[in-house]
């Protein structure tokens, strides 16, 4: 299983690796990382695997807003199985 991390705020130094250490903390592997700076704001989308996660997504996405909310960020988490439920017909 997949999921996709998306981080968006105002640009400072550590913020891909706080993220990253959030997520090696509990056992998720970061597989791709994107981000961009733009002016003053930073934007990043990650992908990572949540199969050997040691706690459950809904434990993650708590812990990465929790995280977000400290740094002054926007973080999200999204399963896999939304994207593949938006894009059945």
């Amino acid at each position: 299983m997949k999921a996709v991390i998306t981080v968006i705020g105002k640009d400072s130094v550590g913020i891909l690796s706080k993220v990253s250490t959030a997520c090696a903390d509990v056992g998720v592997n970061i597989i791709e990382v994107t981000q961009s700076v733009l002016q003053d704001m930073f934007a990043m989308i990650m992908l990572a695997e949540i199969d050997k996660a040691t706690v459950s997504f809904a434990e993650l996405s708590q812990k990465l807003e929790q995280l977000g909310e400290e740094n002054h960020l926007k973080i999200l988490a999204m399963h896999e199985d939304i994207f593949n439920s938006m894009h059945r017909i």
